[in-house]
């Protein structure tokens, strides 16, 4: 007796938290996972399931995330220097303060002028997965066949997917490139409705919550201590949240560069923990699927699942087309896993000490996050295959099949329009 699909997504969905489960001893164990976001791309030595037998790849789906960068401003550094310039100038930095304070000079040198831009790690990534998308899926590239690249207008966006089509582009010339990245796909690249604006904004209900965590969870007493010697002119002058925060952020981006400078040895892992549970909440309630705005968030991303499932049914349609790349943001691939029902990205959870339990944002969006749907066919038969692979690790979604992790496109297709549907009605 066949189980039904609401059965069989129940169960997964507890396999999927089973999965996605981080505890703290894991980012102990590696503190550049306490970097939320800024976790820079992990190696990847997968062992992919074989294909079933006679089917061979002719097309892949794909979103990806610029490569790793610098932090977003050059604020984000100036800003933290010139507290403890001010301490400096009067004498009240500790012995390690103005070692911290020396240090984030020599990241200033390196960063000056280039915040929110790639850094040399960011092109190695892309070039790196393409070349790896190349070598697993030979059969999708070989030839004269055409390659549709599109980018959000973000200049590292485009710069990501620049490098990683020179790649493929330089691994077989024959390939036929098309670019994009203006106005006219930011409507599916990176879109967010009204509503969705509504609800991740700082005025929405669920922030005061959200604030009482942060404060209960952000505690930079013993760091201040640790890099003044006068606690009277921090109280007064120093915003010591603001400036852990601070600290934190360049901390975590130090795994993207290339300075080999770390700051890790002032802070305490607890600390990073702690830190990084407020951002993953952030980033849970915005862009995952924490059921407050499961669905506010996912019916602004229908137009880019849409844009999938349409782009795969031409491919199917014109045996030229090789891949659809796409390039765009964290913002974006968050949703887009839940969307998809990805293994490890769709759990619920309500009671924010437990979000970490179940998503986990470093899981999914390190830098240079993709998602990539690869698509095969059978000679003489009209069955179309497809897996999914996040970060080039072969997941799962809540659907029957007898050939895991390949599933049935006609009923990952089907699956993938209902849900569009129960979105998109008005009860939903």
């Amino acid at each position: 007796m066949k189980l039904t699909l609401s059965i069989i997504g129940c169960f997964l969905s507890l396999v999927t938290t089973v999965c996605a489960q981080t505890t703290p001893q894991e980012v102990y164990a590696d503190l550049n996972k306490s970097a939320s976001v800024y976790y820079a791309y992990p190696q990847v030595d997968e062992n992919y399931t074989p294909v079933p037998a006679g089917y061979t790849p002719f097309y892949i789906s794909h979103y990806g995330r610029h490569g790793s960068r610098y932090l977003i401003s050059d604020t984000d550094y100036l800003s933290v220097m010139q507290v403890l310039e001010k301490a400096a100038a009067i004498g009240f930095l500790s012995e390690k303060g103005k070692d911290v304070y020396r240090r984030l000079q020599l990241v200033w040198e390196d960063a000056r002028g280039l915040g929110g831009q790639l850094t040399p790690l960011g092109y190695r990534q892309h070039r790196e997965i393409a070349e790896r998308m190349f070598r697993n899926f030979p059969e999708v590239f070989a030839g004269e066949r055409n390659i549709s690249a599109r980018s959000t207008v973000v200049i590292r966006c485009a710069l990501s997917m620049a490098a990683f089509c020179e790649t493929l582009k330089g691994l077989n010339p024959e390939l036929q490139m098309t670019y994009g990245a203006g106005e006219r796909y930011m409507s599916y690249l990176n879109y967010w409705n009204e509503d969705a604006r509504n609800f991740t904004s700082d005025e929405s209900p669920w922030r005061e919550n959200y604030r009482k965590f942060r404060k209960e969870h952000i505690r930079p007493e013993r760091l201040m201590r640790l890099l003044f010697t006068n606690q009277a002119y921090v109280e007064q002058h120093v915003d010591a949240e603001d400036l852990m925060i601070g600290l934190y952020w360049i901390a975590s981006d130090m795994q993207n560069v290339d300075t080999g400078i770390s700051f890790y040895d002032i802070f305490e892992k607890e600390e990073l923990f702690d830190i990084w549970q407020v951002f993953n909440y952030g980033h849970y309630v915005c862009n995952g699927t924490c059921p407050w705005g499961k669905e506010i968030v996912q019916r602004t991303f229908v137009p880019l699942l849409e844009n999938i499932l349409d782009s795969a049914e031409d491919a199917m349609k014109d045996s030229s087309t090789a891949a659809t790349l796409r390039f765009g943001h964290d913002g974006n691939v968050m949703p887009l896993a839940g969307l998809l029902h990805l293994e490890g990205c769709y759990a619920e959870e309500t009671n924010p000490e437990n979000f970490y339990k179940v998503w986990s944002d470093f899981k999914i969006v390190p830098m240079a996050a993709n998602i990539q749907l690869i698509f095969f066919r059978k000679k003489g038969s009209d069955d179309i295959l497809v897996k999914f692979m996040l970060n080039e690790k072969e997941v799962t979604i809540p659907l029957e099949s007898d050939m895991k992790p390949y599933y049935h496109w006609k009923d990952v297709e089907e699956f993938y329009r209902n849900y569009i549907k129960r979105l998109s009605s008005p009860s939903s």
